[in-house]
């Protein structure tokens, strides 16, 4: 049996990961609000629907939540001028959710405010250094995507 202290690339990694996502929780837990009244937790769901419009069930797809949930905090979005519902041009039936210029507003504050913040933080690094952890992170995303969207949920 191998000792706690013997490591293979993986476990490494899988430590590391962990510490950084924790560490990252509790970040993201100390930042500031950028609205008093949007929890942080929607903000993926800007960051999906600035790419275009999206059904809820299709924007719960992208962010990997239950459609009750993001259907939730789309209300919430929607009742503060952020998100608007219209109907879908594909089937009436449906509806399409959208961004306002409330939204893009609120998303580029969002993201000038990380950007002051990981400039900070990496201040020491240099962009090549940058430009490769964004290249590996993309690429452990994607591997992570796939994975997701290939593997049936069992919580439903």
């Amino acid at each position: 049996m191998p000792s706690p202290q013997a490591t293979t690339p993986t476990t490494a990694l899988g430590d590391e990961l962990i510490r950084v996502v924790k560490l990252l929780h509790v970040a993201r837990q100390r930042a500031p609000r950028h609205h008093p009244l949007v929890d942080p937790m929607a903000y993926p769901l800007l960051f999906n629907l600035s790419r275009g419009a999206l059904r809820v069930s299709d924007l719960a797809d992208a962010v990997h939540a239950d459609v009750s949930t993001v259907s939730r905090q789309v209300s919430t979005l929607v009742d503060l001028g952020f998100v608007t519902r219209g109907p879908d041009p594909d089937d009436g039936r449906a509806q399409v959710l959208g961004v306002t210029e409330e939204g893009t507003a609120l998303l580029t504050a969002i993201r000038e405010s990380r950007d002051r913040w990981l400039q900070g933080l990496l201040a020491d690094w240099t962009d090549d250094e940058v430009r490769s952890l964004s290249t590996q992170l993309a690429r452990l995303a994607g591997e992570l995507e796939t994975s997701l969207t290939s593997t049936p949920r069992t919580d439903r």
